[in-house]
C-alpha cells in the first residue's frame, strides 16, 4: 500500500541545478527516515543523501555530493526533496527515493526513479 513517486528529473548542463521531489502515499505518518539513492548504468545503487524524522532533523550526504546537494522534507506531509546544485556529468543517474524498513515500516520501499542527465 506504500507508494513512492519521484519527479523533477531531466536534462541539464554542467553547473546547472535541479530539484527532485518524492511524494509518499499509504504511510500512516510523516515521522520516518527517508533517503535518496542513485544508480548509473553499470554501477551499483548508492545512497547520496538521507534525512531523519522531523523530530530528529539529522542529515547524511555522500562525499561526492557534499556542498552541492541539499535534502529536505515537508514537516506537514510526506514529501521529500533533493536540491541539486552545480551538477556534474558524474551525477547522471536514475535517482530513487527510499523509505527503509524500521519501526512502523515493514519493508524497504522504493520509487520507480527519475532520470537525471548532466551533459553539455
Amino acid at each position: 500500500q506504500v507508494q513512492l513517486v519521484e519527479s523533477g528529473g531531466g536534462s541539464v548542463q554542467p553547473g546547472g541545478s535541479l530539484t527532485l521531489s518524492c511524494a509518499a502515499s499509504g504511510v500512516t505518518n510523516n515521522n520516518h527516515l527517508l533517503s535518496w539513492y542513485r544508480q548509473a548504468p553499470g554501477d551499483s545503487r548508492v545512497r547520496v543523501a538521507a534525512i531523519g524524522p522531523t523530530s530528529g532533523g539529522g542529515t547524511y550526504y555522500a562525499d561526492s555530493v557534499k556542498g552541492r546537494f541539499t535534502i529536505s522534507r515537508d514537516p506537514a506531509k510526506p514529501v521529500l526533496y533533493l536540491q541539486m546544485n552545480n551538477l556534474k556529468p558524474e551525477d547522471s543517474a536514475v535517482y530513487y527515493c527510499r523509505l527503509p524498513q524500521g519501526t512502523s515500516i515493514d519493508a524497504d520501499y522504493w520509487g520507480r526513479g527519475t532520470q537525471v542527465t548532466v551533459s553539455s
